[in-house]
């Protein structure tokens, strides 16, 4: 397995950048899981104030599907700081073969979605499709 793939499969969170059609950020954490070619990033039973279609970052990627990932190692020696940034173009996939793909591997990496039965809750799954990987520091 090569650094950059290791890299991004051996995190656990990561931080997913939204922008909505006039450019108004958004950043939130994220459990992602990444088969070498996509991420994927499921909208989950956690509590939400509105619907799943109405969570801002849903209609950020709607609206502009330009997205940026930072997954990143923190440590107080900043000789061993380091981190990938992911860009690319988001989707929801809802349904068919890769939803479900995506719902094992994400189940099989947290053993929190198991505990909620993630793939019965039929919520959809922010998939990125990386267009660029930038990687620094102690990789």
């Amino acid at each position: 397995m090569d650094r950059q793939r290791q890299f991004i499969v051996s995190h656990r969170v990561a931080r997913m950048a939204t922008a909505d059609k006039m450019g108004r950020p958004l950043v939130v954490p994220i459990c992602y899981v990444f088969d070498g070619k996509n991420l994927y990033t499921p909208i989950d039973k956690k509590p939400k104030r509105v619907a799943v279609k109405k969570l801002k970052r849903v209609r950020n990627i709607l609206e502009n599907p330009n997205i940026s990932i930072v997954i990143d190692d923190y440590y107080e020696d900043w000789n061993k700081l380091s981190y990938a940034i992911v860009q690319g173009r988001a989707e929801l996939i809802e349904s068919g073969e890769e939803y479900q793909r995506s719902l094992r591997l994400l189940c099989d990496k947290y053993a929190q979605y198991v505990n909620m039965n993630l793939p019965a809750l039929n919520l959809p799954v922010i998939k990125v499709v990386p267009e660029r990987i930038l990687l620094w520091g102690a990789i």
